[in-house]
């Protein structure tokens, strides 16, 4: 008998999961996520999970952790302050690769070097300007990235910069190369970058987490969930965390299946922070073919073909402005709901609320708060930004009395991307405690921020709302709107054969809304989903059913919605993928290129059985490393050929093995 226990860290909620035998859930707990130390909510969610099924800790075989932290960041724009080693490369690719945005103004050098597509030295090394950089930047930052041109063919200049970097500063280093054998040096340097952002961030997460384990009396392995919906080792989540990026929505779709039994529907799973959807075909999760892509980002992480979107249970809901039409948005900052603050907090927030209320005139900041969250990184802050953490302290604040001028805006969003300051607002959780959806935290407060919110004017100079039950009522509205724009964009984009109209724009086509709602005049328009919706999340219960209807689709809600991720972290499968290439730089001869550097061989034949077995060697080993049993290997060949005067020529190969098992469980 197996005991195996599932922990995902959301947004809003940790939940945990404990299946027996991987056949059935006995039982569930949730915890409210702790955002300043998320080991907190983990403990407190596996503490109840045990507790609920009355077993001893000693009894599981197996744990395994889900986390949306990692994409939360990359949406949100969190993360530790990095700089990137740009090597080879021109300075405009910063701008045009979308480098610098990703930035956000960490230090960045872009020096000579680099090698040819054979992997042939371009230019030497920029050694002096490595080391000058180094040395100014090493105790301002908490990790480096290094990108070089045609790393994937010659690593020589990112293992000389990563071993320059360790000597100075002994600061990680994220090296695009061990990130992706696939050429794009932007797009390679983009998820080195977003690899050294999140390291410290996973690495306190992962070991905490199993600290918090261990001191509860589990001592199983821990496994951690990738973006494809595979399982790894904890270790190996924390040298490549960028590889966790929609680590939470994969697990959801490999729960979604295992709940369902559905091998072909759409997935979507609301969370606090965002709604993530994907395609579920012949039961597995479909893997995007260009890389990842998380919010701006597009990165070369191998993961579920999935759109995340900035909506969630605790979305700040904002009016539009401008215009004469009374609307809201929700996100993509989440913002923590002012019923669960005033849970924490009642004075303050009554208080606060009260006096707004008693205002003739609305102000800018009504039903906002800000606090500032402990044992956060203050590396790197500016004048402007510590000046204005000071001045909030250890307290929750109104935000109207923390913000004393407009240029101050800009410090306390960096704060906030920083995740060093949260701020609480009237967000969609709020709007469900005033209908009475929910009932789990304050909802005089709900109903004090909602009616704050109410009264703002739009351009018409009308109110935006009667009452906080109408302003409940607009907000989650609009939450399944783009609930249901967000499916179809998803349908849209997964549709084959494809439309000649980008995704976003075909899901607000006026053809569609009507054919949605029925239109029958002249022309009879009908629309719809043809495909299921396998409605995810805490919430899907409360949202869902209104979005099945606006999109003339079956929604399946299924049991244990709620703690999805959970289960998918544990049923899943251990995946290694290595991929290498071939290359041809001359008549007869053949070059592998491999991370230590490239070898020449004088036939075809002998380079590709080289480079597959290095592949197979180091597929099976990251596989036993991550614990994975009774291993099956795969392995593909992409061979591009040229025809010249007749005869085919040899232009490079692509070999990729994959090595798969499923964990080993421990005796129990």
């Amino acid at each position: 008998m197996s005991l195996l226990l599932g922990v995902d860290t959301g947004g809003t909620y940790t939940d945990a999961v404990l299946i027996r035998d991987e056949k059935s859930v006995i039982a569930s707990a949730k915890s409210l996520t702790t955002r300043h130390d998320l080991a907190e909510g983990i403990g407190r969610a596996v503490g109840a999970v045990l507790s609920e099924a009355a077993v001893n800790p000693a009894e599981v075989s197996m744990a395994s952790l889900s986390t949306t932290l990692a994409t939360n960041a990359l949406v949100e724009g969190q993360g530790g302050r990095i700089g990137l080693i740009y090597i080879g490369f021109r300075e405009r690719d910063l701008e045009a690769h979308g480098l610098l945005d990703a930035l956000r103004g960490d230090p960045v050098l872009v020096c000579a070097g680099g090698h040819d597509h054979a992997g042939a030295e371009s230019v030497p090394l920029d050694e002096a300007s490595l080391q000058g950089f180094l040395a100014e930047h090493a105790g301002h930052v908490s990790a480096f990235a290094v990108a070089a041109q045609f790393a994937t063919r010659n690593p020589a200049h990112e293992l000389r910069a990563a071993a320059l970097i360790s000597d100075m500063t002994g600061r990680p280093v994220s090296a695009s190369h061990q990130l992706s054998a696939k050429l794009n040096g932007p797009k390679r340097a983009m998820t080195a970058l977003l690899n050294a952002r999140l390291v410290g961030m996973i690495d306190r997460l992962i070991g905490r987490a199993e600290n918090t384990l261990t001191s509860l009396g589990v001592t199983a392995p821990m496994m951690v969930v990738r973006g494809d919906g595979a399982l790894i080792s904890a270790a190996q989540a924390k040298e490549r965390p960028i590889e966790t990026i929609l680590s939470g929505p994969a697990a959801s779709i490999v729960g979604a299946h295992w709940l369902t039994g559905a091998d072909h529907g759409l997935v979507s799973d609301i969370g606090g922070t965002t709604t993530d959807v994907a395609l579920l075909r012949e039961g597995r999760p479909s893997i995007d073919p260009d890389g990842a892509r998380v919010g701006p980002y597009r990165t070369m992480v191998e993961a579920v073909a999935m759109r995340t979107t900035g909506l969630g249970g605790d979305s700040m809901v904002e009016m539009v402005q401008g215009g004469l039409d009374h609307r809201v948005t929700l996100g993509p900052r989440r913002v923590v709901p002012v019923s669960l603050l005033a849970q924490k907090e009642p004075e303050l927030v009554h208080d606060a609320l009260d006096k707004a209320l008693r205002n003739l005139t609305p102000g800018e900041h009504d039903g906002r708060f800000v606090f500032a969250l402990e044992g956060q990184s203050l590396e790197g802050l500016g004048v402007r930004d510590r000046a204005l953490l000071d001045r909030l302290g250890d307290r929750v604040c109104p935000m109207g009395q923390v913000l004393r001028a407009r240029i101050e805006y800009g410090a306390l969003n960096r704060l906030v991307d920083r995740g060093i300051v949260q701020i609480s607002g009237v967000t969609p959780s709020d709007a469900s405690h005033v209908l009475g959806d929910l009932d789990e935290w304050d909802r005089s407060a709900a109903e004090k921020a909602l009616a704050l919110l109410a009264r703002r004017r739009a351009g018409s100079g009308n109110v935006l709302a009667g009452s906080a039950e109408e302003m409940a009522r607009m907000i989650v509205a609009q939450l399944t709107e783009q609930t249901g724009r967000a499916l179809l964009e998803t349908a849209f984009a997964e549709e084959t054969p494809g439309f000649d109209e980008p995704p976003e724009i075909l899901a607000r086509h006026i053809l569609l809304q009507r054919g949605l709602s029925g239109h029958s005049g002249l022309l009879r328009l009908e629309a719809g989903l043809n495909v299921p919706v396998i409605g995810l999340g805490a919430s899907a219960a409360t949202y869902y059913p209104a979005v099945g209807r606006a999109l003339c689709a079956k929604m399946i809600l299924p049991e244990h919605a709620g703690v999805a991720n959970a289960i998918g972290a544990v049923v899943g499968r251990v995946t290694m993928r290595r991929s290498g290439s071939v290359t041809s730089p001359g008549e007869g001869k053949y070059r592998v290129h491999l991370p230590d550097g490239p070898l020449d061989f004088g036939d075809q034949k002998t380079a590709m059985s080289a480079l597959e077995a290095w592949l197979r060697n180091q597929a099976e080993s990251a596989a036993i490393t991550a614990g994975a049993a009774d291993i099956q290997t795969s392995v593909s060949r992409d061979i591009q050929v040229a025809g010249v005067e007749a005869r085919e020529i040899f232009v490079e190969a692509t070999i990729t093995v994959e090595a798969t098992g499923r964990p080993r469980i421990a005796a129990s």
